[in-house]
């Protein structure tokens, strides 16, 4: 099967990190994945849900929202309750990334990752927690600078991708197309260390067999040690 972008069936889409694309937020990027677009800025505030003041540790959480031109066609603009879809992957981005941080180490303190799609071709959550990890990296990196927290803040890097099966063909990185005609899609989020934070996964057809899921999930694993070494080369240029 020849795909549509001419990609081998085990390869990445470019990726493409820009960092501080916004003024004022604590931590920035833009992520291009492919023709997927996620603006992702972190913000940091004193405070925490009265739930954690208790704990005497931080909060992280997510809010993710596809802007009206995203898509083919103009969606309504997105309020915070306006879409379950958003709500589901709002959390999904939140637990992947508290992975990330040791939120006792936070002290008193909340990140707030907005991840705006400003272009949609496939993978916008994938994309959304990989370039998330990026900007809560950078964020973190001006608390430790200025000796507000620990280094030990900031526990692993995240990153997660996508993979399904197309016409009976294992392929990492769906693009749009891709993943409306999949019959499996597949969501993989991991940690630096190689451990798993989350999977998603739905058979749209016939179930699935264990041999053909292990497939997929080794794929997405490969492709997610790729994005790794692509976060940590840009922050170590920072």
């Amino acid at each position: 099967m020849s795909r549509i972008d001419n990609r081998a069936s085990n390869q990445l889409r470019p990726v493409k990190f820009t960092p501080g694309f916004t003024r004022y937020a604590e931590g920035s990027v833009l992520i291009e994945a492919g023709q997927t677009h996620v603006l992702c800025n972190a913000s940091v505030d004193e405070g925490v849900p009265p739930w954690r003041e208790a704990s005497g540790g931080g909060w992280l959480t997510a809010e993710y929202a596809l802007l009206p031109r995203a898509t083919h066609r103009r969606i309504t603009r997105q309020r915070g309750t306006d879409s379950a879809r958003s709500q589901e992957i709002s959390r999904l981005i939140g637990r992947a990334l508290r992975a990330a941080v040791d939120l006792d180490r936070l002290g008193p303190r909340t990140i707030t990752i907005d991840c705006d799609v400003i272009q949609a071709d496939g993978g916008t959550r994938t994309a959304s927690i990989t370039g998330g990890y990026v900007a809560v990296a950078l964020a973190l990196q001006n608390l430790i600078e200025a000796g507000q927290v620990p280094p030990e803040a900031l526990v692993t890097p995240v990153a997660a991708v996508s993979s399904g099966v197309v016409a009976k063909q294992l392929l990492l990185d769906l693009c749009y197309e891709e993943d409306s005609a999949a019959e499996v899609d597949l969501n993989v989020v991991m940690t630096g260390t190689g451990k798993f934070v989350e999977i998603q996964g739905t058979a749209e057809g016939e179930p699935i067999d264990r041999e053909t899921l292990i497939g997929l999930i080794d794929l997405a694993r490969d492709g997610i040690e790729q994005l790794l070494v692509e976060q940590a080369t840009l922050l170590s240029k920072i």
